[in-house]
């Protein structure tokens, strides 16, 4: 397993919203987190990024429990795409998408510039290469977001709704992308309200509600013949 959650919990303030949950991750698996809002999604992608400390629980990274004193070892091979974008506003595009590989890497203008290119070109943005990250659409901000952390060439890759901001005509062309990196190697986390990608392209689903796992299966058993009644539900009125 490249990644376990054991009974992790997380508070904020009296609020539990992540519940003992747990769950395995194989290498190259693409895992679609789906629930209704609220149900921790979310939180539990940024538990794994260390983003939100754990109130219990751990992260095992191939075979390594993460620490707050080993993490910043493990972090570069965690990739993360938010829903917001967050480029940087200061930079144009390839200064966004070179940053981190040459400060965190190590590697140099030119093997950061290289890399970033090829990305930029296999996400369709290789003419917006030296534009500021103002003058593009939100989806052509997420599919750059989406290249600058396969830039750093990470062994697994979390998605936070990564088209829940952006205009219904925008939606198909961040989730192309994203396709198309599907089983290529590198392992994805995807929470997601995107029905059809989660059915089509995920190995596992796992349906949360109010911080727990509700329900794991494939997503031909999850869809076809979900077990809980909960999952029955919200199958019911989303694809109704």
């Amino acid at each position: 397993m490249i990644l376990q959650l054991k009974n992790i919990c997380k508070k904020f303030d009296n609020n539990l919203v992540l519940d003992d949950v747990s769950f395995d991750v194989k290498a190259g698996e693409v895992i679609a987190l789906i629930g209704p809002s609220g149900g921790g999604k979310s939180t539990i992608l940024r538990s794994i990024n260390f983003l939100d400390a754990l109130d219990g629980g751990e992260i095992i990274f191939n075979d390594t429990a993460l620490t707050k004193d080993n993490v910043n070892s493990y972090l570069p091979k965690i990739g993360m795409v938010f829903q917001q974008f967050n480029l940087f506003p200061h930079m144009n595009i390839l200064d966004n998408l070179i940053f981190s590989p040459q400060k965190i890497l190590g590697q140099s203008k030119e093997e950061a510039t290289k890399t970033a290119l090829s990305l930029l070109e296999k996400v369709g943005l290789s003419d917006k290469a030296y534009q500021s990250p103002n003058s593009l659409s939100g989806g052509q901000k997420q599919r750059v977001a989406i290249a600058r952390s396969l830039c750093m060439n990470p062994e697994i890759l979390l998605l936070d709704e990564p088209t829940s901001a952006l205009d219904p005509e925008m939606v198909q062309d961040v989730l192309s992308v994203i396709k198309s990196f599907v089983h290529t190697g590198i392992t994805i986390i995807m929470a997601t309200h995107e029905m059809n990608f989660a059915k089509n392209f995920a190995d596992k689903i796992i349906f949360l509600d109010a911080g727990k796992i509700v329900e794991e299966a494939a997503p031909k058993k999850f869809f076809n013949e979900p077990k809980t009644a909960r999952a029955k539900s919200f199958l019911a009125k989303i694809l109704s």
